[in-house]
């Protein structure tokens, strides 16, 4: 009886061969040293994210941009009708006129009664009132003067720009609503920046934080990410017993965007395992197969699975035996598969 790992040896110089007569490549299936730790469900957040708001009431004139649209820090997102704030401005700036006069007269009043005090003409009763109503006067002008910067500060709030570079996740406002202060109206991430957001159970933090590799897959990409940084957040959930972790990803990742679902897998060591690539799994439903090539024939045989390492390969924990070879590509195996099956048989 050969000996185990010259079979495998064989199976793997054979590969070849097959791959030749196959439309598709093949693997031998072998133990390999992969990594070992905790793996968790997470989620993709924006670093920057800002829902911009109305800050004063007024009628939605008009919205410049789309869910979807690029914006630049500064643009113009959307303008307010707020006639009630003109006419505020236009009345403080009459209040500053009226007051401005009134300061003028008692200004000349103190100066007239100042000159009869001195002649001896009037008592000193006399000035202090002329005195107290001047003063009276410059605290109603810088009152008034006041009124004006507040109007004017509050009419520039019907202009709502971006705080940032970015895009526009979210439109919340259409044109012709009237809105209050608080009311949203678009939201805008920075698409650079992203992180993974997940809750790690409070027994785990002595591995996630000793962990020197953290990698994060986003199956709907069929993409690995090496994460740039980790923070473990100096706080518990008391309901769920759980820590809140943040995963930095590398910036200006292509296709990744907030909300996606993500897997994130923090490596504490090694173990050799009986590991396949994860890209050769084929799921359907709740069925987790592999094509098994023998003879050149191709057959589907369904297999259980551990958790996927950082590297994309998965651990089989039943299926599958060592020197075994499978499909990789399971999409090209399935055509190959059904056309071996509708070929006329011969006779």
């Amino acid at each position: 009886m050969p000996h185990p790992v010259r079979l495998i040896v064989l199976l793997a110089l054979l590969a070849p061969a097959a791959q030749a007569a196959l439309p598709f490549s093949v693997a031998p299936v072998q133990h390999e040293v992969a990594d070992r730790g905790y793996s968790t469900e997470a989620s993709v957040e924006a670093v920057r994210q800002s829902t911009v708001a109305a800050q004063v009431s007024g009628r939605v004139a008009s919205v410049h941009f789309e869910a979807g649209d690029r914006v630049r820090a500064g643009s113009v997102l959307v303008r307010l009708s707020a006639q009630e704030l003109g006419a505020a401005v236009a009345g403080s700036r009459a209040q500053v006129a009226q007051a401005e006069a009134n300061l003028t007269n008692a200004r000349a009043t103190h100066q007239r009664q100042l000159q009869l005090f001195q002649q001896k003409f009037i008592s000193q009763a006399a000035l202090d009132r002329a005195t107290a109503e001047f003063h009276a006067a410059e605290a109603a002008a810088r009152a008034a003067r006041a009124g004006v910067d507040q109007s004017a500060a509050l009419s520039a709030y019907t202009t709502i720009s971006a705080p940032f570079s970015g895009l526009v996740s979210a439109r919340h406002v259409e044109v012709g609503e009237t809105v209050t202060p608080g009311k949203p109206l678009l939201t805008v991430f920075d698409p650079k920046d992203l992180r993974v957001v997940a809750y790690i159970p409070q027994y785990k933090l002595a591995e996630v934080r000793a962990a020197p590799r953290v990698a994060v897959e986003i199956p709907a990409l069929n993409k690995w990410i090496d994460a740039a940084g980790i923070t473990v957040l100096p706080a518990a959930d008391r309901a769920t017993q759980t820590v809140k972790v943040r995963i930095d990803l590398p910036a200006n990742l292509e296709g990744v965007i907030p909300g996606m679902f993500a897997r994130a897998h923090f490596s504490v060591g090694t173990a050799r395992k009986l590991v396949i690539p994860a890209s050769a799994v084929v799921r359907r439903s709740e069925i987790t197969a592999v094509y098994v090539v023998a003879r050149n024939r191709v057959s589907l045989r369904q297999v259980r699975l551990g958790v996927p390492d950082a590297r994309g390969r998965v651990e089989v924990l039943a299926g599958l035996n060592p020197g075994e070879v499978i499909a990789l590509d399971p999409v090209k195996a399935t055509i190959h598969a059904r056309s071996a099956a509708n070929a006329p048989q011969a006779q």
